[in-house]
């Protein structure tokens, strides 16, 4: 972090000591590169060719083992196409198997595309009364019950982080636990998916617009009272133009079920809290979400404060542990027949023809005769890497010790991606790129669990781990 500070020194004209490039400096980097046939053969092997192909380490290439000893029943992979709502489908996924299992049915799946409309909706609703918070404390007003803890003190940065960011489809687990308690589920027959929650740039494209100049509009109101008035026009907008890209999300459905015996059950009327409360019927409040961020004390309770979708909901709220007690708890899971919420950065060093992670799978350092040597603390602190995307971790195989050796996701780029849908990873990839699991809490140790119990330290909305799955 060092190199850091002085860079930023540097560029706010404070140090005496910067140089700048001189005819001598680049004479000495002439010499050390492109003077031996090696090197020319080098340059001319990688200025014509994908660096990604030629740092391939092609022993890896067709050895990877996508059996496992322990693997969680689940049947059919789901795609959520050219959007950013891995974590909902990978939300719903853990759900999937026991209703597939619970009814006996061949298959099954639910609307992501219903969520997704609720999603936005209550992301909207968020950021005007952020803005509206935020105005309020700049003009010494009755700031309510929302007031973020961080105070007045930061709330500069947070205009600035809100404006930037104002919606999109990321998110993470308490995201889904938001909208499922409130808003329940439905299956995706009762609100298929449309062009645009398939394809979801251009509407958040327009949704990003919308709101940054409605937001701009809530900051110039006289009073409370013309910025709530204000803001209840503008939640209507939002509310229209999500119905005419999203489709109108259901009130009340009917859902009937055929089994793998044939049988047909009788159809039967329900809201989509009535589904999720029956059909489902899973406690999504028995679930924690365990990180491992090296870059702060383990042990500890944190939350990021605005990580949220619903404006009453719960903030990204984790414990951070190492990397060991994670896979205690993600093996304990796969053992019990549950597949657990967790998230990775997935890009990193990911043969995605072969459908494998791993440490070794690109030697670009190798390559270029140059050092890539930041470790998992560095490469979060400088934004280098974080959580991407989710998916379900559904398998592991171990040694004869019970030790893991490999581990499988369940993802939601479809069939054709990876190995039949699914990724398979080493041990060593999950401890450098693994970064959060939401299981249940029965099979994370008790000393673990009092920690949900301590008061949470409260880190901004621009932390480098709030980086949400997409």
């Amino acid at each position: 972090m060092k190199r850091i500070v002085f860079a930023m020194i540097g560029l706010l004209g404070w140090s005496v000591m910067a140089q700048t490039i001189t005819p001598d400096m680049l004479n000495g980097f002439e010499q050390k590169v492109g003077q031996t046939d090696a090197d020319q053969a080098l340059i001319n092997a990688i200025t014509n060719n994908d660096l990604k192909k030629l740092a391939i380490n092609h022993s890896n290439v067709a050895t990877a083992d996508h059996a496992f000893k322990y693997k969680v029943k689940v049947k059919g992979i789901t795609n959520q196409k050219s959007s950013g709502r891995c974590w909902m489908f990978t939300s719903l996924n853990i759900l999937r198997p026991k209703v597939i299992e619970k009814y006996n049915l061949s298959s099954f799946e639910f609307s992501t595309s219903y969520l997704y409309f609720y999603d936005l909706l209550e992301k909207a609703n968020l950021f005007y009364e952020q803005v509206i918070l935020t105005r309020k404390l700049e003009m010494n007003e009755d700031i309510g019950p929302y007031v973020a803890k961080a105070g007045k003190k930061e709330h500069g940065q947070t205009v600035t982080f809100l404006f930037k960011s104002p919606i999109g489809d990321g998110g993470v687990w308490n995201n889904f636990v938001n909208l499922a308690d409130k808003y329940g589920v439905v299956p995706k027959k009762a609100m298929p998916e449309s062009f645009h929650s398939e394809k979801s740039s251009d509407l958040n494209k327009l949704l990003r617009r919308k709101l940054r100049e409605d937001g701009l509009r809530l900051r110039e109101a006289n009073s409370d009272k013309a910025a709530r008035t204000l803001k209840a026009e503008m939640l209507s907008d939002v509310y229209r133009i999500l119905t005419l890209t999203l489709g109108q999300p259901p009130k009340t459905f009917g859902w009937r079920y055929t089994d793998k015996e044939g049988q047909l059950s009788e159809a039967k009327e329900y809201t989509p809290l009535e589904f999720y409360k029956e059909i489902v019927g899973v406690d999504l409040n028995d679930y924690v979400m365990l990180m491992n961020d090296p870059s702060r004390p383990y042990y500890k309770l944190y939350e990021i404060s605005y990580d949220r979708n619903v404006m009453e909901g719960r903030n990204w709220t984790y414990v951070n542990l190492p990397a060991e007690e994670l896979k205690k708890a993600a093996l304990a899971s796969i053992k019990a027949n549950e597949a657990m919420y967790a998230s990775c950065d997935v890009g990193k060093q990911l043969n995605s023809k072969e459908g494998l992670c791993a440490l070794d799978n690109y030697e670009y350092g190798q390559l270029l005769g140059v050092d890539f040597g930041m470790n998992k603390t560095e490469r979060i602190q400088t934004f280098e890497s974080g959580s991407s995307h989710g998916m379900a971790l559904v398998a592991v195989d171990v040694d004869k010790n019970e030790k893991p050796t490999m581990w499988q996701f369940e993802n939601s780029w479809g069939a054709d991606s990876g190995h039949n849908g699914y990724l398979t990873f080493t041990d060593d990839w999950f401890t450098e790129y693994m970064f959060r699991i939401v299981p249940r809490k029965q099979f994370v140790g008790e000393e673990m669990l009092k920690l949900l119990d301590t008061e949470a330290i409260l880190l901004p909305p621009w932390d480098p781990m709030f980086k949400s799955d997409e």
